[in-house]
């Protein structure tokens, strides 16, 4: 069987926990601390603080290793260390956030080299919470960077929202 690495990244709270429980075949495993109130928005208790992991058969032939990154910036070296060798990074915003068009440019900028070696996909989370906030800004940002990466809103608890963004960045793939 071929193992296909794949990265989940983004913001903290923007739904990448719970993107690799979603899809994952096996009992995630994860590495979650608790975080103090007043770091973050919403119900949130914990944090990522070097991986999740989990995977996904595919087909006979085919399995995902899904490693989901810490979305506190001070564990960016663990985002470049779980970036090596990786098929594709999808990267979840968190739409409901203070700016976050600057996460996914910050995004963008973290995994350059990966993006260009492969392919990325972007995953907008929280929409709901911002029903009225357009998508427009995501696609100007990825124009101006002549990067024609593909967008989509998703419910990070919705299996079928994750493998839609998935099968588009498979189909992708350089």
């Amino acid at each position: 069987m071929k193992d296909i690495k794949l990265i989940i990244t983004g913001s903290m709270g923007a739904g990448k926990t719970t993107v690799v429980s979603t899809i994952s075949d096996i009992p995630p495993v994860r590495t979650d601390v608790p975080v103090s109130a007043d770091k973050v928005r919403g119900d949130k208790t914990t944090t990522t603080v070097a991986l999740d992991y989990g995977s996904l058969t595919l087909d006979k032939e085919r399995r995902l290793l899904i490693f989901g990154t810490p979305g506190q910036r001070r564990y960016d070296f663990m985002c470049k260390i779980l970036a090596r060798g990786a098929l594709g990074v999808v990267i979840l915003i968190d739409h409901a956030c203070q700016d976050p068009v600057d996460d996914l440019r910050y995004y963008l900028d973290l995994f350059k080299d990966t993006i260009e070696d492969s392919t990325a996909v972007i995953g907008v989370t929280h929409t709901d919470e911002k029903p009225d906030a357009p998508l427009q800004p995501y696609y100007d940002l990825l124009e101006a960077r002549e990067m024609p990466l593909p967008v989509f809103s998703i419910d990070a608890r919705r299996h079928d929202h994750i493998i839609m963004m998935l099968e588009a960045l498979l189909e992708t793939t350089r």
